[in-house]
């Protein structure tokens, strides 16, 4: 535990020295809730408010978008020798990890507190109590940490940080394909089956329904099943590969 702890602190100072990576991935998502709110937004009928509609899912493009930089960080240590000098000092592969996703982690905690701050300024009216914001803080904590710990997966696969950076495009495209921008009924029929049952989907419904004060329904505890596997298997998946790396 105090291996990664200490770890978690290094993590930290890198993503202060890699500033413009951190600053992308905090404003990116602010830019295009703005663009759909305000480009699209009049053109799109939700039977809400269309910021209220579409904060939910920006949320999730936030963290999965913040999340990807674990990727990089995780290929560089993996590839510039230092990982030699943590075995030598008998650090193991999990507390290593672990400090790269715990900082990931507390990066994507920020950018979702600015991206709520901003969709206030813009209208964002919730009618959650604090027990559903509380609701609300708990899945995103854990969407964040599954999808820190996927990624520094595929920074152990990734033979180089470029080749790590691909994680991106892969987190920000699942968000399209869902009910994040637009009702999944609005779609093509052959669509509907991916849109309805992608991780991302019973995320989105879930925390929209809390902030909306709503009843979760099924969405709830499919979250929580998505969520909770992917932490599961990636965790696992992340010592085979650190494993197979450094053998």
């Amino acid at each position: 535990m105090s291996d990664a702890i200490v770890l978690t602190g290094r993590a930290v100072r890198l993503s202060r020295r890699n500033l413009d990576a951190v600053l992308t991935a905090m404003l990116l998502p602010v830019m295009l809730m703005l663009v759909f709110v305000y480009f699209f937004g009049g053109a799109i009928n939700t039977g809400t408010e269309y910021v209220t509609y579409v904060v939910p899912g920006v949320m999730l493009l936030c963290a999965g978008f913040g999340s990807a930089n674990t990727a990089v960080t995780v290929t560089h240590d993996m590839t510039g020798g230092i990982i030699d000098r943590f075995r030598s000092l008998d650090i193991g592969g999990t507390a290593i990890v672990a400090g790269h996703v715990a900082a990931s982690v507390l990066r994507n905690a920020v950018a979702t507190a600015i991206v709520f701050g901003v969709a206030f300024l813009i209208g964002f009216r919730p009618d959650a109590g604090p027990l559903e914001w509380l609701a609300v803080a708990g899945v995103l904590l854990l969407f964040i940490l599954a999808i820190s710990w996927l990624s520094a997966c595929f920074g152990l696969i990734a033979r180089s940080p470029e080749a790590a950076g691909g994680f991106t495009f892969l987190m920000m495209f699942l968000p399209y394909p869902s009910s994040a921008f637009v009702p999944i009924d609005t779609m093509p029929g052959w669509l509907h089956g991916f849109a309805g049952h992608q991780p991302v989907t019973p995320l989105i419904e879930t925390l929209r329904a809390l902030l909306l004060d709503r009843p979760v329904g099924d969405s709830g505890w499919q979250a929580l099943v998505w969520c909770g596997s992917i932490l599961v298997v990636a965790i696992a998946l992340s010592g085979v590969l650190f494993r197979r790396r450094t053998v």
